[in-house]
């Protein structure tokens, strides 16, 4: 396979600047739809660090964007290897790589940059050749304020749901938990949010102030009033490529895998189908 980083890249991305403030990346979030940002320094441009939406809701009563920033960001050279990408992604499990040149970001690259030469490759992996992590999962029966809280301590962004029988019957996204409330625009406005008209936008950022500051604490409706029923799902012997080609087309950063009785076996997330690219499972 050939090909460098700076052929995949988004070349001069969308940032913010420090010094600044939590609600600039919220805004600039908000405004383009986006979960993360590198972050540069106002005087010279050069690359400081780099802020995700979990970021923000981890630490959300520090105002300074410099202390709620990773100021250790992993970057990566245009000249490096599509390969080399890759395998940052899938050993680090990270989702936003920007692209630095002599100290200047120049462009970023996602795990979806590199989908697209999955999607297009012959690879021999399967579905269940690159699930590589414990799956965490929900009852369709619990409160939601229960599984709010495990999917903030786990660090996972959606939980395959079970019925009482443990059959595969759905899923739970952060964005799910937002669909109720996505009218909220008293709320936006509590966040510094100026675009209080950009819900797909808020859609990105809005579940996590909701898990963050425990307003779903009391909220004892069933994982099932929330799910999505029936969602996609892969077959253990799903090629890789195809789940690429799933991942694209409907903007999944991760898909159920089912057995032969439509048995849970797992999860793969983006950065795991990125084996492809690097040959190791």
């Amino acid at each position: 396979m050939s090909g460098t980083v700076a052929d995949v890249m988004t070349a001069a991305p969308i940032v913010v600047e420090v010094p600044g403030s939590r609600t600039d990346a919220i805004n600039i979030m908000v405004r383009n739809g986006l979960t993360g940002l590198p972050v540069i320094r106002a005087s010279d441009g050069k690359l400081v660090g780099i802020v995700s939406r979990r970021d923000v809701f981890r630490n959300f009563e520090e105002e300074q964007l410099s202390l709620v920033m990773k100021k250790k960001c992993i970057t990566i050279s245009p000249d490096a290897t599509v390969e080399e990408a890759a395998e940052i992604f899938s050993a680090k499990r990270i989702h936003r790589l920007p692209v630095v040149d002599d100290g200047m970001l120049i462009g970023i690259v996602t795990p979806t940059d590199l989908l697209k030469i999955v999607r297009d490759m012959k690879t021999p992996l399967v579905a269940e050749d690159v699930i590589r992590t414990t799956c965490v999962t929900a009852w369709e029966g619990e409160p939601l304020a229960y599984t709010i809280s495990a999917m903030r301590v786990s660090d996972v962004a959606a939980v395959p749901v079970l019925d009482s029988h443990g059959k595969f019957v759905g899923i739970l996204t952060d964005r799910d938990l937002f669909s109720d409330q996505s009218k909220d625009t008293e709320l936006l406005k509590e966040l510094g949010i100026a675009d209080v008209g950009n819900m797909a936008g808020a859609r990105n950022v809005l579940p996590l102030f909701y898990s963050a500051t425990d307003k779903y604490q009391s909220d004892n409706r069933p994982v099932s009033d929330v799910m999505v029923k029936n969602p996609y799902s892969v077959f253990k012997k799903t090629n890789v490529s195809e789940v690429a080609r799933a991942m694209i087309s409907n903007d999944y950063g991760q898909v159920p895998v089912h057995g032969n009785k439509d048995e849970l076996l797992g999860m793969i997330y983006d950065v795991d189908v990125l084996c492809a690219i690097t040959g190791s499972k």
